[in-house]
C-alpha cells in the first residue's frame, strides 16, 4: 500500500490553484495539511473558512494557538 503525499500545485485543478496561490501568499508555501486536503477539494474548500476563523480571530494570543498546534502534533506523533 502506498502512502499518499500532499498534492503539488501541478497536480491540482484550476479551482484549487487559486487556493494554493492564497496559501502561498499567506504562508510563503503550501503547508502539507492543505496539500493533503487538496486530494478532496470539497474538504479543502470547506475547511479553509473554519481554519481562518479559528486562527485569525478570538481572544487567545497567536503564540498560544501555535503552542497548542505543536503540543497536539507531538502528542499524536506527527512528524512535521
Amino acid at each position: 500500500m502506498s502512502i499518499p503525499e500532499p498534492l503539488a500545485e501541478t497536480q491540482v485543478s484550476d479551482e484549487i490553484k487559486g487556493i494554493y496561490d492564497n496559501l502561498k501568499q499567506n504562508f510563503g508555501f503550501v503547508p502539507n495539511i492543505f496539500g493533503m486536503m487538496a486530494r478532496s477539494p470539497d474538504v479543502l474548500k470547506t475547511l479553509l473558512p473554519f481554519y481562518t476563523a479559528v486562527t485569525q480571530s478570538g481572544t487567545v494570543e497567536e503564540k498560544y494557538k501555535e503552542l497548542a498546534y505543536l503540543k497536539t502534533s507531538y502528542v499524536n506523533g506527527c512528524k512535521y
